[in-house]
């Protein structure tokens, strides 16, 4: 014990509590230090084999997903070709339709433009009748 007299009868207790504790477990620390180690690399080990076996998991479920999902696509007809035939054939019928109306428009549109340009013709080169002066001829 340390015989200090500014030391009160508690801090001398505490003071050799600390040295009878630090000297019972000088050696013993060393093995508690040793068996803390070995557990720290025990747990990292496993937490590193439990991340890859976790990885490896999801990974495989991943690669049987894209898998099944593949021979779905391929087993699925996602596209009827005898529908899409009807569709097309359908469809040019439409455009053969248009098409026929629009020549239609186009061929009546170019007949009244004829016959307003054979009238303009024939107001143009009507022979005149009368004089300059007269007023129900403005021509």
């Amino acid at each position: 014990m340390t015989t200090d007299p500014n030391l009160s009868q508690n801090d001398e207790t505490k003071t050799v509590n600390l040295e009878v504790v630090s000297t019972l477990t000088k050696e013993p620390a060393q093995d508690l230090a040793k068996e803390t180690l070995a557990l720290i690399d025990t747990i990292r080990t496993k937490a590193i084999s439990e991340a890859k076996e976790a990885g490896d998991f999801a990974r495989d479920n991943y690669l049987t997903a894209v898998r099944r999902i593949r021979e779905d696509i391929e087993t699925r007809k996602l596209f009827n070709p005898e529908r899409i035939d009807e569709a097309v054939k359908q469809l040019q019928k439409e455009v053969e339709k248009d098409w026929e109306g629009i020549v239609k428009e186009m061929t009546t549109f170019g007949d009244r433009l004829n016959e307003a340009a054979k009238t303009a013709w024939e107001i143009l080169t009507a022979p005149r009748n009368g004089g300059d002066n007269d007023p129900k001829n403005p021509l």
